[in-house]
C-alpha cells in the first residue's frame, strides 16, 4: 500500500503574503491542492494523509468547499514541529510505503515519484536529490572557504520509507538536528538510499518561485 504525508505548515512571511503559503492561489487553485493532485494522478489509489496546523484546518475545509475539490485525502492535526506533524500522520499508518512530501513542492513529476516509492519499496527507504550546479562556500572562523561542490546533493521530497520502519525511528523523541524525515531514518543507524529528483521540484517559498511554477504548470 502507497501512502503520502503531505505536509503543509508553513506561513506567509517569505512570500510577502498574510496568507500561509500552501493556500496561496496558483493557476486558478491553491498550491496545496496542485500537490495533492500530483500524487493522486500518480496512483489514484494512494492514501493521502494532510497535515496541517490546528489553526488551518478550517481554512483548509473552506477551501475545498470552494473549490469543490473531490479528490480523497485524510486531514491531521500538526504538531510543534515538523517532527512532531510527521509523526502525527505515520500514527494513523499501520504498513506499506510511505512518501513524506512538503505541501508547497507541488512540481514533483511522475518520474521522480516512481523512482521514490519503487527506490524505498527496494531499499527501505529512497530520497530524491539533484546536483549542485552552483559554487558553494563554507563558513569558516576566519571566513569562508570554496567546497568541492560535486560532493554535495541538494535534497527533496517526497522521502519515501518503509512505514513500519519509519516510525521505530521516530521512538526516539525531537532532536535539532533532525532537519528532515532522512536525517531521523539515518540517526537510527540506517542508510539512506538516493535517487536523483527533478530541478523542477522546488519548495515554493518566495514570490519569484511563484512565478517560476506558474510558467511550468
Amino acid at each position: 500500500m502507497k501512502h503520502a504525508i503531505i505536509v503543509a505548515g508553513g506561513s506567509g512571511k517569505r512570500m510577502q503574503s498574510a496568507t500561509p503559503k500552501q493556500f496561496l492561489n496558483l493557476n486558478g487553485m491553491p498550491i496545496l491542492m496542485h500537490t495533492i493532485k500530483v500524487f493522486w494522478q500518480y496512483d489514484s489509489t494512494i492514501n493521502i494523509v494532510l497535515v496541517l496546523p490546528t489553526e488551518h484546518i478550517t481554512t483548509w475545509n473552506s477551501l475545498v468547499d470552494k473549490h469543490q475539490f473531490n479528490i480523497k485525502h485524510k486531514v491531521v492535526a500538526g504538531g510543534k514541529e515538523r517532527f512532531h506533524s510527521v509523526l502525527n500522520g505515520l500514527n494513523t499508518l499501520a504498513e506499506g510505503i510511505v512518501g513524506i512530501h512538503d505541501g508547497v513542492r507541488p512540481l514533483v513529476n511522475n518520474a521522480t515519484l516512481t523512482a521514490c516509492y519503487q527506490g524505498a519499496e527496494k531499499h527501505g527507504s529512497a530520497v530524491p536529490v539533484t546536483e549542485v550546479v552552483e559554487s558553494l562556500r563554507q563558513k569558516t572562523a576566519d571566513g569562508s572557504k570554496a567546497v568541492d561542490r560535486s560532493e554535495y546533493y541538494n535534497v527533496q521530497t517526497p522521502q519515501c520509507f518503509n512505514v513500519q520502519k519509519l516510525k521505530a525511528c521516530f521512538d526516539v523523541g525531537f532532536q535539532a538536528t533532525f532537519t528532515d524525515d532522512a536525517s531521523v531514518w539515518e540517526h537510527a543507524g540506517n542508510k539512506v538510499h538516493l535517487v536523483m529528483g527533478n530541478v523542477e521540484n522546488i519548495k515554493i517559498t518566495t514570490p519569484s518561485d511563484l512565478l517560476f511554477a506558474e510558467a511550468i504548470l
